[in-house]
């Protein structure tokens, strides 16, 4: 079965993949959208302990829900996993890249220079678009405390400020703002059929907003998609994009059941489909991750992969105890939870602005919070809410003591609650902008890595505290670090790249239409595709990039009419499309594994070790081997991959258990042939990965020399077969050579499942692998043998082993070699 097909396949429903599944449907093309996580309609986002306990993001520990926290070595990242994407939980602010950041850097040391590939002139038609379907204002209510405060501190420091757009219903009429109206459905629709009520300005719209006010991707694009035909599908976590001979890809994906069992764990079944086009669109950690699994399928990838990622400057202080001045000691009025969780921004120009001001540019916003912070604050100072309820029994102790009949006790109980002093005149601030994109973005032991730092972008990092800092002394408050900060790390919520743009495949990962160089129809439309920092908030330039790339892609990328959209036809291009092939099984991670091989398959040497008669020496030997090196995609000379997978650090091991069988016959064989097991090691292939069935060849007589040969079968981390060859060459050079020969394994990766008999397939990496000494020394400890006569096995084994060697490298070889030639 060839299994469903569409004109385009879109992973992820953030900024990009929902503005790219709304332009293709509403385009005429048959779409089918992934999402990895669950639709949130208004009303279902956490509230309590019990559900925000059940609000993350991690399948293996049955963790469904929205939010998903990364911890890399210098840095932390929250993104969102649900029907909507980041839109779900970020603070609705769109502005446009300032014309300028759209730099030109020349390349230096570290690979931290941007360049953007387009303009913003290009990208101004595109802004408006989206702008117009997200209807982004204003704040209507300029006296909010918070939104005073940070204006009256921009002010005085002679720093812009202004009240930037944002994506918020206000009121039924957006002329006329007023919390909790209806607001009417569009004439695209409501996908969750659910009411939306108008902004009621409680500070929780990066928690998900359960009123239904913010205008985030599920209510706007995807509505929209949805009606135009696109077929959305949640729960759905994307795990391979395979190329199809002619064109097009296969996309496999990791279906979550919709209900879980009572331990909270959802059921998985793999499926496939297949497209003209793929757009991914899962962010910049998703989206680098996914392709990263997939070199082996993608193999034109080129060395930009995973390289330009930034935090968007992100970084978070705080201003805590904020006074109305000096002398009197009165808190001032600020109130972080009343109204959105931003209302106004400063502006700090850039070096390259006309201002001239050196350094890099950024912005600063107030991030206000819910409602219930306020009182984990109080909560946090606790005892000081237990001296005041020590107060109060002792008044009401007094009370009783003195005989007065005072029932009305509100004062009392009213100064036992506190004033809520700290909540109420404290405010978080964000930070963004031009931070150096200078991060690398890895599989590390098959888990996703991040390595970026601070240190070259301290100099911007100071600035955007300093600046702080300052504000902090205007307010009269005190300044906070955000406590990660004391060891040099942040946390962004805008992570960027990964897959940048350039204007050459070593420069980027796709072009600037955000189509993948040497793979056509693939193409990034979201944040990984950035080559550098947005600077303000990144969601508006994310969402006009993919509105760019999918007109183009409407006019370039599809070669044959539209499909047509009604409920016949979509059926009719669906079926049961589980993954096919033996030993294909379900886990938690999104990727394609191998399940255990059957007892014939681990028997495929054709012998068993019970069936030995008595005083038969057949017993069988078996060690455990350690290889180590360097292999890399896209070589084919296992040297001159060696060289460039180290300069690239594409490290590549195994650990083998070698099973020579019954010496009686391995020893006599031409193939000296046995079994391998284990596993081979490479963050270039995905991590770990299980051998799923081995030979081993030792010795095989080529006349002048001899070959040891590995040969491992193995899936990667997206699920594509890859076949592991490798030969030891044992010849007597001039030298003493012995050691390199028996040490130095060079090394090929082979396109699918290729067995000894068949001729070998496509090589797509190459390298070579070598014993060190110390785990030469380990593998002579590993040495074992069954059977009646495990010593008389051991040793016909390295009468074996010795007797070749000296055939090779002992004096007369050339001799007996000659003599067995003529014979």
């Amino acid at each position: 079965m060839n299994g469903e097909h569409v004109d385009a396949v879109v992973i992820g429903s953030g900024f990009g993949g929902s503005v790219a599944a709304y332009r293709l449907a509403q385009g005429g093309r048959s779409t089918v959208l992934l999402e990895r996580g669950q639709a949130y309609p208004p009303g279902s986002f956490a509230r309590t302990p019990y559900e925000m306990k059940r609000n993350f993001w991690e399948p293996k520990d049955s963790l469904y829900g929205l939010i998903d926290v990364r911890s890399f070595r210098k840095l932390e990242a929250v993104v969102a996993a649900g029907l909507g994407g980041g839109s779900l939980v970020y603070a609705n602010v769109l502005l446009r890249k300032d014309e300028r950041w759209f730099v030109h850097d020349d390349p230096v040391p570290g690979g931290g220079y941007e360049n953007w590939p387009i303009s913003r002139s290009e990208l101004d038609p595109h802004y408006d678009a989206v702008e117009q379907f997200l209807a982004p204002q204003p704040s209507p209510y300029p006296q909010i405390a918070k939104s005073v405060a940070l204006r009256d501190a921009a002010k005085a420091l002679g720093l812009e400020v202004f009240s930037p757009p944002l994506a918020i219903s206000f009121g039924a009429d957006p002329n006329d703002p007023a919390p909790k109206q209806v607001l009417p459905t569009p004439e695209y629709g409501n996908l969750h059929g659910v009411t939306r009520l108008s902004c009621r300005l409680c500070g929780e719209c990066d928690i998900g907003c359960n009123e239904g006010s913010k205008n985030t991707m599920d209510h706007t694009y995807l509505s929209a998609a949805k009606h135009h035909g696109a077929d959305i599908r949640t729960l759905a976590k994307a795990s391979a994009i395979v190329p199809l001979d002619g064109g097009g890809y296969e996309v496999g994906y990791l279906e979550y059941s919709q209900t879980a069992d009572d331990s909270g764990r959802r059921t998985a079944t793999r499926r496939k489909l297949r497209c003209d086009v793929v757009i991914v669109a899962a962010g910049a950690l998703g989206s680098t991750e996914l392709l990263l699994r997939n070199r082996v399928h993608l193999p034109a990838l080129g060395p930009a992969l995973g390289t330009r990622f930034s935090g968007n400057g992100d970084l978070m202080t705080f201003l805590m105890g904020a006074q109305v001045d000096t002398d009197s000691g009165r808190s001032r009025l600020i109130d972080g939870s009343y109204g959105p969780v931003i209302t106004s921004s400063i502006r700090v120009p850039d070096g390259v602005d006309a201002a001239g001001r050196p350094g890099r540019g950024y912005y600063i916003q107030e991030a206000g919070f819910p409602e219930f912070i306020n009182w984990l604050i109080e909560a946090s100072t606790m005892h000081k809410s237990m001296a005041r309820g020590a107060r109060l029994a002792a008044e009401l102790l007094q009370h009783r003591l003195r005989g007065r009949n005072e029932s009305t006790i509100s004062a009392e109980v009213a100064r036992m609650v506190g004033e809520g002093r700290i909540g109420s005149s404290s405010l978080p601030l964000l930070g963004m902008g031009r931070d150096v994109p200078d991060g690398v973005i890895s599989l590390r032991r098959g888990y996703l890595d991040v390595d970026w730092h601070t240190s070259t972008s301290m100099e911007y990092f100071n600035d955007l505290r300093e600046t702080m800092r300052q504000m902090a002394d205007v307010l009269h408050a005190n300044f906070h670090d955000n406590p990660l900060w004391f060891t040099q790390r942040v946390v962004t919520v805008h992570p960027l790249g990964g897959l940048p743009m350039g204007r050459h495949d070593t420069e980027g990962v796709v072009d600037s239409w955000g189509q993948a160089f040497g793979h056509p129809g693939l193409f990034v439309l979201d944040g990984s595709s950035m080559p550098g920092p947005v600077g303000p908030n990144p969601a508006l330039t994310i969402a006009a990039l993919a509105d760019r790339a999918t007109e183009r892609m409407l006019e370039t990328a599809f070669g044959h009419p539209a499909r047509s959209h009604t409920p016949q036809d979509q059926r009719r291009r669906r079926g049961e499309d589980e993954f096919e092939g033996a030993g294909l099984v379900s886990d938690d991670t999104g990727l394609l594994g191998a399940g255990p091989l059957t007892d014939s398959e681990d028997q495929f040497m054709g012998y068993d070790q019970d069936d030995d008669e008595p005083g038969d020496h057949g017993g069988s030997v078996e060690f455990t081997e350690q290889m180590k090196g360097w292999v890399t995609l896209g070589a084919t000379d296992p040297v001159t991959g060696a060289r460039r997978a180290r300069a690239l650090g594409h490290a590549l091991m195994f650990e083998l258990t070698i099973t020579a069988p019954r010496m009686d016959s391995f020893t006599t064989e031409a193939m000296h042939q046995g079994s391998a097991r284990g596993f081979v090691r490479s963050d270039l292939l995905g991590g770990d990965m299980d051998v799923e069935r081995g030979w081993f060849n030792l010795f095989v007589d080529l006349g002048e020399a001899r070959e040891m040969r590995y040969r491992l079968w193995l899936h990667d981390a997206s699920g594509a077969p890859v076949t592991l060859y490798g030969f030891k060459t044992v010849r007597n050079d001039p030298g003493l050579d012995i050691w390199t020969d028996t040490s130095t394994l060079y090394t090929t990766l082979v396109r699918g499942h290729v067995h000894p008999d068949d001729q070998d397939g496509e090589v797509i990496g190459a390298g070579v692998l070598r014993i060190k000494p110390l785990d030469f020394a380990r593998q002579l400890t590993t040495f074992r043998a069954d059977g009646r006569a495990p010593l008389r096995s051991l040793w016909r084994f390295g009468k074996f082993f010795i007797g070749a060697l000296w055939d090779v490298y002992g004096p007369g070889h050339r001799s007996r070699r000659a003599a067995s030639s003529h014979a």
